[in-house]
């Protein structure tokens, strides 16, 4: 085999693509579901209260919830034509929908028959989430590295208030249906053992062996010292069955209102907007090259899930940005372990003992890992910012308005309580406001007045590049190539410069 052939099928390798032993892919599978459980089933446990049903039923939505999430994550990693972007991204019931979903709840009489609506709501807006897509995915040429940067930024910023929630705890607990201030929040000892799991995260992480197993280990630990020192308990895994499959339309069939549609349709563009953040955000943490097809084939994954789960007694999933933090974290980014983890999903939803013995591990032990993993997601991208080109250009306007629109619902969640619900819907959701703000300010500055390159904030976008012979024979030809352009192999041909002022290839 000749040096450039070999160079070719080294440069068309995608990193996603890494295959790791068995037991390795089971063991980070584990890692990336360990980290985002508590998300998981937190979504249905706060509809379900809403909807005021009986603990049977409670638990019953929580095992759709994560069997649901398991085939989506599944669909995802994996893919099949049309659907799923083969990326290390890990699906869960969204939490953007949790407001729109309770008031759906609510206006239709709480019980049954709002859960039946909100189903039904769910449904039909994911099937017209579905049918968009190829008109929405081709906004990904809207998203250069000043955006999505600002975006990843503000994803890791607005996932904090997350951890330290499950520190804390909530600061009003129902009982007996009425709202009544927690007499544990904010409790030492629950800060404590956060951060006590914090530090073993920290240390285990300095360890080369054990550093990509930081956060399982952590959260292991953790969850036996909590054991120890009575703040968990395994008494719910005692009365647990070993399996139960999830019955189609168990709360019955659903009903459409067509208020409640409109209203879940508007949540499930602003989860759209998510996803495609999220797709954009792991392509960078992993280093592959993701284009309008790949979100396209993305969102087509999380519609068609959304549109799915109702049938299984369930709500919108989307792409989970704390799993991004761990690919960044770990530096794991084999899309086969993810979808192992997607496969211990779908099994916790089938055996309801399994997840159990899963719930034990505290909310704060959970928030202790989650501090390290969604600062990760802010550095990430940060580290992206900080190849932005800033001279001569209005990039640093666009970074700012968007990451004050970001992080206003998490520094004020009632900034926009007085405006129409529709635009809370969306503003409310840092994620969105964010790219939202940031897409149209990049439009603004950059696209739309004469002469501006096509991605004025990529270092060198649009200016040719003569190549080496070394170059071209990774190119698979000679000659001039535009900066920021595929080539005839699928590999981007990149300039930067280094600190002296000297072109490098990337």
């Amino acid at each position: 085999m000749s040096r450039s052939t070999a160079a070719r099928q080294l440069a068309v390798t995608r990193p996603e693509d890494e295959r790791l032993p068995l037991l390795t892919t089971l063991g980070y599978g584990l890692q990336h579901i360990l980290s985002m459980f508590g998300g998981v089933i937190a979504v249905p446990l706060i509809i379900g209260g809403a909807a005021g049903v009986t603990p049977g039923q409670l638990t019953l939505l929580v095992a759709c919830a994560l069997f649901v999430s398991g085939a989506a994550t599944i669909l995802q990693t994996l893919g099949v034509p049309f659907f799923g972007s083969q990326l290390p991204l890990v699906q869960g019931i969204s939490f953007a929908a949790v407001s729109t979903l309770t008031t759906i709840i609510g206006n239709s009489g709480g019980g049954t028959g709002g859960l039946r609506t909100a189903f039904g709501a769910v449904l039909v807006a994911a099937v017209v989430g579905l049918l968009i897509t190829p008109f929405f995915s081709r906004i990904v040429r809207f998203f250069p590295p000043v955006v999505t940067g600002s975006i990843i930024t503000v994803i890791g910023l607005s996932l904090m208030p997350v951890a330290a929630g499950w520190i804390t705890g909530q600061a009003t607990i129902f009982v007996d249906g009425e709202a009544t201030p927690n007499p544990n929040y904010g409790a030492v000892d629950n800060i404590g053992l956060a951060l006590l799991t914090l530090a073993i995260v920290l240390v285990l992480s300095k360890i080369p062996s054990l550093s990509r197993l930081a956060v399982l280990l952590g959260l292991a630990i953790g969850t036996v010292i909590a054991l120890v020192i009575g703040k968990a308990s395994g008494a719910s895994v005692a009365g647990a069955s070993p399996l139960a499959l999830p019955q189609p339309f168990a709360f019955g069939a659903p009903i459409f209102e067509i208020g409640a549609i409109i209203s879940m349709t508007i949540v499930i563009l602003v989860i759209m907007v998510e996803t495609t953040a999220d797709v954009l955000a792991v392509g960078q943490v992993v280093g592959t090259r993701v284009d309008s097809r790949r979100v396209g084939d993305g969102l087509r994954a999380d519609m068609l899930a959304s549109a799915i789960a109702p049938v299984f007694n369930s709500f919108p999933a989307t792409a989970f940005a704390q799993n991004v933090g761990l690919v960044a974290l770990t530096g794991i980014k084999s899309r086969f372990a993810v979808a192992a983890g997607g496969g211990i999903l779908l099994l916790l939803g089938l055996s309801p003992v399994l997840s159990a013995v899963v719930g034990i591990i505290p909310q704060p032990v959970l928030g202790g890992a989650g501090i390290v993993l969604f600062g990760t997601v802010a550095a990430s991208g940060i580290r992206t910012l900080s190849q932005v080109r800033y001279a001569n250009n209005n990039n640093l306007v666009i970074v700012a308005a968007a990451v004050a629109f970001g992080v206003i619902p998490v520094v004020a969640p009632a900034f926009w309580d007085n405006f129409p619900a529709w635009f809370i819907t969306i503003f409310h959701s840092g994620i969105s406001a964010a790219s939202i703000v940031a897409v149209l300010l990049n439009l603004f500055f950059n696209v739309f007045r004469p002469g501006t390159p096509t991605e004025p904030s990529d270092t060198a976008a649009g200016r040719p590049v003569q190549v080496t012979a070394d170059e071209a024979a990774v190119l698979g030809g000679g000659g001039a190539y535009r900066a920021g352009s595929p080539d005839t192999v699928g590999v981007e041909i990149i300039r930067e410069r280094d600190a002296a002022g000297e072109d490098q290839l990337r």
